[in-house]
Formats: C-alpha cells, sequence, structure tokens
C-alpha cells in the first residue's frame, strides 16, 4: 500500500509540475507581457517600466522559477487592476466558492445516491424512470437558462428566496440547488449501475438466502462495493463544482473566484488568472489522487493496477 501511495504521490508530482508550467506559459501566450499589461495606449517607454518592474527582462527559466518559489511561499504577485496582492485578492473571493461548491457537492450526494440505490432496486419502475428524467434534463439545460428561471420564478413571482447576493445565507439556496443538478445525475446513474451489478453478484444472493433483512443486505454487502466507481467520481464532481461555477456566480450576483476569474481576464489581470489557474488545477489533482488512495483502501485488487 505504502508503494502505491508513492507511486501515486510521484504522478501527481509530476502534474503539478507540468500544471505549473503551464500557468506561467500564460503570461506570454499574448506576447510582450509588458505591452499587454501597458495596454494599447502605453508608450513603449512604459513598457520598458514595466518589464523591469516585473522581471520581464530576465530569461524565462529563471522567471519560471523565481515564480514556482513564490507560489510556494503563497506569493502570486501584485494584481495588475486592484494594486493589491493576488492573494489578498483571491482569499476576499474564495470563501463564497467553497461553500457554494462544497454545499453543492453534498446536496447532491445526498440525493443522488439514495436516488440511485432505489432505482437500482426496482429497474423500470417509478423512481427508476424518475431518475431517468432527472438524469436527461440536468445533462440537456444550460445551467444558466435554469439559473434564469429558478430566480424568476422562486424570487421574482413567488419571492421566497433572495435573488442575488451572499449577504445572508438564503441567498445561497438558489445557487446551491442549480449547481447541485448538474452533478446530481453521473453520481445518480453511476450508482445506479454498480448497484445493479453488485445486486446480481452470488454473494449477495447467498446474504439472501440466508434471510438477512434488505437494508442489511444493500447497506452491510451491497453498497461498499458498488461505491467504488463512486469515490472517484465524486472527487472529479468535487472539482468540477469548485471550479466550474462562473456562470452560476455571474448568474447569482456571487463574488466568488470564478467570477473573479472571468472578470480578470476582461482586464487582462494575468497574475491573477495564473494563480486561480493554479490553485484550482491543484485542488483538482489533489482531490482525484486522495480518491485512487480510498479506493486502494477499499479494494486492495485496485494497489496491482497503479
Amino acid at each position: 500500500m505504502i508503494q502505491f501511495i508513492l507511486k501515486r504521490l510521484f504522478v501527481a508530482l509530476c502534474v503539478c509540475v507540468a500544471v505549473s508550467a503551464i500557468s506561467f506559459a500564460l503570461m506570454f501566450l499574448s506576447g510582450d507581457p509588458a505591452i499587454a499589461i501597458a495596454g494599447s495606449g502605453g508608450r513603449a517607454e512604459d513598457a520598458e517600466a514595466i518589464r523591469i518592474a516585473y522581471g520581464f527582462d530576465r530569461p524565462i527559466p529563471i522567471q519560471y522559477l523565481d515564480w514556482v518559489w513564490s507560489a510556494m511561499r503563497g506569493d502570486f504577485g501584485q494584481s495588475i487592476y486592484f494594486n493589491i496582492p493576488v492573494s489578498e485578492v483571491i482569499g476576499n473571493r474564495i470563501g463564497v466558492t467553497l461553500k457554494l461548491g462544497i454545499t453543492a457537492f453534498l446536496v447532491a450526494l445526498v440525493i443522488a445516491v439514495p436516488l440511485g440505490i432505489a432505482a437500482a432496486l426496482k429497474p423500470n419502475g417509478l423512481i427508476d424512470r424518475m431518475a431517468l428524467v432527472i438524469a436527461v434534463t440536468g445533462q440537456a439545460i444550460p445551467s444558466f437558462w435554469l439559473g434564469l428561471m429558478a430566480i424568476v420564478v422562486f424570487g421574482v413571482w413567488y419571492g421566497w428566496v433572495p435573488i442575488s447576493g451572499a449577504q445572508k445565507w438564503q441567498g445561497y439556496i438558489l445557487p446551491v440547488l442549480v449547481l447541485s443538478y448538474y452533478a446530481i445525475p453521473a453520481m445518480m446513474r453511476i450508482t445506479r449501475s454498480g448497484m445493479i451489478g453488485v445486486l446480481g453478484s452470488e454473494y449477495v444472493r447467498a446474504a439472501i438466502a440466508k434471510g438477512l433483512p434488505q437494508h442489511r443486505v444493500i447497506l452491510g454487502h451491497a453498497l461498499r462495493n458498488a461505491v467504488l466507481p463512486l469515490v472517484s467520481l465524486a472527487a472529479v464532481q468535487l472539482g468540477l463544482l469548485l471550479s466550474g461555477s462562473i456562470v452560476i456566480e455571474s448568474v447569482f450576483a456571487l463574488n466568488g473566484m470564478g467570477r473573479l476569474a472571468w472578470e480578470s481576464l476582461l482586464r487582462s489581470d494575468l497574475p491573477v488568472v495564473q494563480a486561480i489557474i493554479l490553485l484550482l488545477s491543484l485542488l483538482y489533482v489533489v482531490l482525484t489522487t486522495a480518491a485512487d488512495i480510498v479506493n486502494a483502501l477499499l479494494d486492495p485488487r485496485l494497489r496491482g493496477t497503479s
């Protein structure tokens, strides 16, 4: 098991190095970053002053190593638009994104797993058909349209919940429900397919033949093996919810990292964009690595497939 964990950590480290190189290269995708920061109305003298101030006149490998070393200490440079440290800009926004993403993930998990189990117990039954409708609509309806409809119906027509802002916890209700709606189908379907496969296995039939209660067979024997694929998928879904909430944060006027990334792109505030991409990518790597390790702990057979 230790060898498996070391291998996975080595792979994760390699991915982190690749992600950091890609994030750093974003600064140079539009050409000379000093000219991009100076803007279309900037003079050559301004661009030269920016080039010296930000260290763009040094060799690129030196700039990359210096940027990585600073990032490891939490220093992502200075925001061009806000003129304050990037870490401070992100620190003011990351709380909203974490609350939104983690709450939406938990809501999706609480709904998807029981629904997937219920659908697997009676394939083609009423609950299974309801689950199919949720899966199809969750994957087909655009998130911005569903968010706008939720605002119109529950915020404007009925006035049950606030339609924007995160000053009160009620402001998270609609964005959490809309965001979780897109994570439910994948987790629900993989739970359903896993349970159907496990319920047909010999050891489950043997447990039923022994006269064990249905809830003990499902929770004690079938669910553990059925959720193995769900562990990896749940890690991916959590990463997607934390990194892919740009549309939801914009629709509901939440000042999170997703909205900050979009605004920073429009303002050409490249240090902020670099830092957000790096942090979200590293979060994604950590989640998937942790999911692989948990899977290996639950199923020793997976340790030999690394």
